[in-house]
């Protein structure tokens, strides 16, 4: 929300310096994101005077000025229309930076002839929008002074609104809210009451009550929309973005922020039967102001002719019905539409406008016809013409419902002792009607007020007002925190989280919705969760995997030039709509090389392996069998077949690991090769008794292991996870690892078969092996091995 000082001050009667005004607003909760002052800007420029003014040799608009900046005469070449001997303008000399173009100037020669300077507009110095002319000074403004001392220039506030503070989106809000803090006095507001001269001729009618309770009217003839917008007018709207577009459109921007009250005006000569203001049909088209075309539903809130939807009510306008150059006569529309409706439209449409952001927030609902009078006043000033009677369809009756305070609240909320007589006069001065009863402070808040609804509103106004830097502050007693409160699961995933992090992967957080182009690549059923009312349009399913959010975050970081990305996630995937279809998971993705480029080497590409490290990292994390997982091939088809995998506990999947599908990355429009990992925390089991999993007591043997190394010589289908299982098994006392170190297929082997190489660890506990119980211990693993896979020792 942007304003000036001069706006501010057409409501608010105040002598506060800007600076004062800042920080109140901030300190009253309107944080203030910026002052621009524009005579910052303006250092350098001075006052002039043209002393001498003659046309230029080699043209028939340019001028050769003789400029008195009151410390030299100085040659310049201008072509302004309005520049004459004795015109006091604002000067640039050499050296200076031009704001509007934000360059500096130098020494011009045009047409041959040097100019040492310019004279400047108002759109050059970015204080108006005025290109027409240069800057023309009453004839008795000293010379050589200091453009920024001499000009009446407005400095522009821009403050950041909550979504609670609807009435602060116009400026009257803000004056009210300074003037209840003490910086001045409220102005009454001055509304014109414009009497009708003719009964309205377009007919209006309301179908849909609920979504527009109150829709006033009026008719506007005899105006000339070609008239000049006032300046005042024109400089508040440039000063906070707005362009002058005709004065039709600029009264209804001015009273739009001046208010924070929208309004539209249609060409009623445009306009064909009454006018209706309904719920769209199924499929109805509609064509906005800014010339897009959209496929209504039955949700959308319409303001109809006989030719169908004209505007979206409170949304935006249509560009069948608009006003132009031409236009004579207007209806002029001030209404109340429901937040809901609004804000569903306008999300559903993705249409952003500055009356929808005020709509879906709060609008005075008794501020109809106020706003059509105030407008109405503006257009014949400006415009002329006569204005009809004013046809309102509804009544406003809105009237909140009362909320009692009482006064010692403020103090047990807010830790803040505020007086009830001051308490009185805070809520009074915000436009709360008080009155005490039965020692509670009963207040009915006023109906630009939507937000009030319970007794902590009201202590939040209070304190507001009374200062929140006036809030003592208190430590916190140590002897007074609350006892731990995660549950085993939530403690869980935190841990999960650590151990991910000390992999070297960043933590990410994402929407739980997403895509569903890209969602259909990972749902593991056929429904699909879809939103009915999405935030954006590409945001329309709930997140059947996390894996979409990972890719789309890893494919940016590598569009921006990121070589190698890591992420990882821990968070609820979606499966169905009633509550409980849901589960925890711990999901990660990794891209590019494993380490940066050495003189010895060591790096290589991120491959299957890494992403089961990662998901028997979590699982481990998480407390989890993780050395008892089984290892299977059927990961989802997202995963590239022949290099990925589950890991189960029996038919209960734990975690899918492995490269992704190509298909799948390239609708991500990642290039190189990515793997995943996705940890199912739901599956996995908590310990029993929520205290954990005991750990056995550390035995540290005195005596050194032994290791051996044995390969065997197994069909080329068995994985070598059953090799391993089956080692371990043979003597689990005695053997503490087992690993592959070699896999080997080619010449000297069967057709079919494959060798694989174990490294074993043998680990003594009462004395050292002999070499006897060695070789036991090694035939117990080859029976083993051959019992369960049927391998032979290689020869």
């Amino acid at each position: 929300m942007k304003f000036t000082l001069s706006w501010l001050k057409e409501h608010l009667d105040t002598t506060a310096s800007v600076d004062e005004i800042a920080e109140t607003l901030t300190r009253i909760g309107l944080e203030v994101e910026e002052v621009i002052n524009p005579a910052a800007k303006l250092a350098g420029f001075v006052t002039a005077k043209v002393e001498e003014c003659e046309m230029h040799p080699d043209s028939d608009h340019l001028h050769l000025l003789k400029v008195n900046t009151g410390s030299e005469t100085l040659q310049v070449v201008c072509g302004a229309p309005n520049v004459k001997k004795g015109t006091v303008g604002i000067f640039a000399p050499v050296g200076v930076v031009i704001p509007c173009y934000n360059e500096k100037l130098t020494v011009g020669k045009i047409r041959g002839v040097e100019s040492f300077g310019m004279l400047c507009s108002e759109k050059e110095l970015c204080i108006g929008e005025d290109h027409d002319g240069i800057i023309s000074l009453p004839a008795d403004t000293p010379v050589g002074r200091k453009a920024a001392d001499v000009m009446n220039i407005d400095p522009v506030f821009e403050i950041s609104i909550t979504p609670n503070r609807a009435e602060c989106l116009g400026v009257r809000g803000v004056a009210r809210d300074l003037a209840a803090a003490g910086l001045g006095r409220l102005k009454p507001l001055e509304v014109k009451k414009v009497p009708g001269l003719f009964a309205n001729p377009v007919e209006i009618r309301v179908e849909d009550k609920d979504a527009c309770p109150v829709y006033t009217g009026r008719y506007i003839r005899g105006v000339n929309n070609r008239a000049e917008t006032p300046k005042w007018m024109k400089d508040r709207l440039a000063a906070i973005g707005l362009h002058s577009i005709s004065p039709l459109v600029d009264v209804t921007n001015y009273v739009n922020f001046d208010l924070a009250r929208p309004l539209h005006v249609f060409d009623a000569d445009k306009l064909k039967g009454s006018l209706t203001i309904r719920m769209a049909e199924e499929g109805e088209k509609f064509v906005s102001l800014e010339g897009k075309e959209y496929t209504l539903d039955n949700r959308s809130l319409g303001i109809c002719d006989d030719e169908g939807v004209q505007c979206l009510g409170g949304v935006m306008g249509g560009a069948a019905k608009g006003c132009g150059e031409d236009t004579v006569n207007v209806l002029l529309e001030s209404a109340y539409f429901k937040p809901g409706c609004i804000a569903r439209t306008g999300r559903h449409f993705q249409i952003e406008s500055d009356s929808r952001y005020r709509y879906e927030r709060w609008v005075d609902p008794n501020s109809n016809v106020m706003g059509s009078d105030y407008a109405t006043a503006l257009i014949l000033d400006i415009c002329g013409g006569e204005a009809s009677e004013i046809t309102v369809c509804g009544e406003e009756n809105y009237k909140p419902a009362p909320v009692c305070l009482r006064p010692e609240r403020v103090k047990t909320l807010a830790g803040l002792d505020v007086s009830e007589d001051e308490i009185v006069r805070i809520l009074t001065a915000l436009g709360f009607e008080v009155s005490r009863e039965n020692g509670c402070l009963k207040t009915v808040s006023p109906t630009w007020r939507g937000d009030i609804e319970c007794e902590a509103d009201l202590v939040e106004e209070v304190v507001r007002m009374a200062g929140l830097d006036n809030i003592p502050a208190l430590s916190m007693p140590a002897d007074e925190f609350p006892k731990q409160t995660l549950n085993p699961a939530q403690r869980r995933a935190v841990t999960v989280k650590h151990e991910l992090a000390a992999r070297g992967m960043f933590e990410t957080v994402t929407w739980s919705f997403t895509d569903s182009k890209l969602a259909g690549f990972f749902r593991k059923s056929g429904e699909a969760v879809k939103l009915t009312n999405p935030i954006a349009a590409e945001l329309d399913e709930m997140r059947p995997s996390l894996l979409p959010n990972l890719l789309l975050g890893a494919g940016k970081n590598i569009a921006r030039g990121a070589g190698s990305v890591s992420l990882f996630e821990v968070g609820p995937e979606f499966f169905g709509r009633r509550p409980g279809e849901q589960k925890l998971a711990a999901a990660g993705v990794r891209c590019g090389m494993t380490a940066k480029k050495y003189w010895q080497g060591g790096e290589r590409a991120y491959d299957v392996f890494d992403a089961k490290a990662d998901a028997l990292a979590a699982i481990a994390a998480a407390n989890g069998p993780w050395d008892n997982a089984q290892v299977t091939t059927d990961a989802p088809a997202y995963y590239h077949p022949g290099r990925s995998g589950a890991l189960r506990l029996g038919k209960n999947v734990l975690a899918y690991f492995g490269e992704l599908h190509p298909s799948v990355l390239k609708a991500f429009d990642i290039k190189s090769r990515a793997v995943a990992f996705e940890v199912y925390l739901d599956n996995i089991p908590l310990p029993r008794g929520g205290a954990g999993k005991s750990k056995k007591k550390l035995e540290l043997s005195p005596f050194q292991s032994v290791d051996k190394d044995l390969a065997f010589v197994v069909s080329k289908n068995v994985p070598a996870a059953s090799l391993i299982a089956a080692a371990k098994n043979a003597d689990k006392e005695h053997i503490t690892d087992v690993r592959v170190f070699d896999v080997y297929e080619g010449a000297n082997l069967p057709e079919g078969k494959k060798s694989i190489a174990l490294g074993l660890t043998f680990q003594p506990k009462e004395k050292t092996f002999t070499d006897e119980e060695i070789d036991a211990l090694m035939k117990k693993v080859i029976t083993e091995v051959g019992k369960k896979t049927d391998g032979v020792l290689r020869r």
